[in-house]
């Protein structure tokens, strides 16, 4: 893949240009440490890996890298000398990478299809990255170090972190983007100057789906909760943007058909909770929202099954529901039983509604 069809990967996204402009006013006044945080989906790494290309750009076009130079061409091939990506084993492997030279990152093609890769970002890789930081910089100007995501340091590797930090070396900046800063830890936090990238305005986000390929760009974009990375990942790999075992469930339950909640679980327990769980937990913020009297956020489809629902009385199970689900996400990689787990979780959701 050449130097150009590459730069569409670092390039900012049409709702982070206003930010990123923002920032790079005053390269000169940029903290050591950023971290780039907001809603899952809604391009964190996309926009440090963009802001990188900028900085590193020799020939910045209004304040944004050129997409020409050297360094453009460079970043854009992963191989720039100043730039270090570094992730998890498992989300290098996600993104198509297996090992480029400049990266702090111990997945290789040889072990790659070998072992499970991890989804923690090792202290190995945060020590690795001490010999390039005392090296010259190649064209004398910043030396960068892409982190994502922050919340998979482990408590050992987060030290490590914490430690280049509090004695950042010169001309480096670490870009660190997180989905939860709330579970970093509080020392990494304070060495860390906060920019959050809030969710795009709606028409832009279903714009650019539609530019994607993706069909019922609003019904994806609610899904994915206004997210619209988040939503084009759920329109390749999803049938459709509410699934039909919920859309079924919920219809059934307005229409006050039998449910046949063993044979729904059965099915669930196939698949992985993790996917089955996030559904029941965007209808679980739905129901509260349906039953106070308000539109639902994820599911628009199913806002006349939640009329024919609601109830004033119901509201306070439904918050109550609510909580319970957010909860059950820390069992969803340990369901002692899949289809048990999946039935009392959907029978909750049932009693709740009905």
């Amino acid at each position: 893949m050449d130097g150009l069809a590459r730069m569409t990967q670092v390039a900012f996204l049409p709702w982070q240009v206003s930010n990123a402009k923002r920032l790079l006013a005053e390269p000169d006044s940029l903290p050591h440490a950023l971290l780039i945080h907001g809603l899952p989906g809604v391009g964190k790494r996309e926009f440090a890996l963009a802001l990188a290309a900028s900085l590193l750009c020799e020939d910045r076009s209004g304040a944004l890298a050129c997409g020409q130079c050297q360094s453009c061409h460079w970043v854009a091939s992963a191989h720039h000398p100043d730039l270090m990506q570094v992730r998890p084993e498992a989300v290098a492997a996600r993104e198509g990478h297996s090992a480029p030279e400049n990266e702090a990152n111990e997945i290789t093609p040889s072990t790659a299809g070998s072992k499970k890769l991890s989804e923690e970002l090792k202290v190995e890789q945060i020590r690795a990255l001490e010999p390039w930081y005392h090296r010259a910089t190649h064209r004398g100007g910043w030396r960068i170090v892409v982190l994502y995501p922050t919340q998979a340091l482990s408590v050992i590797s987060a030290n490590a972190l914490l430690k280049a930090l509090e004695e950042p070396p010169a001309n480096t900046l670490f870009l660190l983007t997180s989905d939860a800063p709330d579970r970093l830890l509080p020392t990494i936090l304070s060495r860390c100057q906060k920019f959050a990238l809030p969710i795009p305005d709606a028409q832009v986000s279903a714009q650019w789906l539609a530019q994607q390929g993706v069909e019922h760009a609003d019904q994806w974009l609610a899904a994915a909760g206004g997210a619209p990375l988040g939503a084009l990942e759920m329109a390749k790999t999803l049938d459709s943007a509410c699934p039909g075992w919920a859309n079924k469930l919920v219809s059934d339950l307005a229409s006050g058909n039998t449910v046949d909640l063993p044979a729904l679980a059965d099915n669930l327990a196939k698949t992985a909770a993790s996917a089955w769980l996030a559904v029941l937990q965007r209808l679980s913020v739905d129901v509260a929202l349906a039953f106070s009297g308000l539109s639902v956020r994820y599911f628009p489809k199913l806002q006349s099954h939640w009329h024919a629902l609601a109830a004033p009385q119901k509201l306070d199970r439904a918050h109550e529901f609510n909580t319970w689900m957010n909860q059950q996400t820390r069992l969803a990689n340990h369901p002692l039983s899949p289809k048990l787990f999946a039935q009392v979780c959907l029978q909750r959701f049932c009693d709740v509604v009905v």
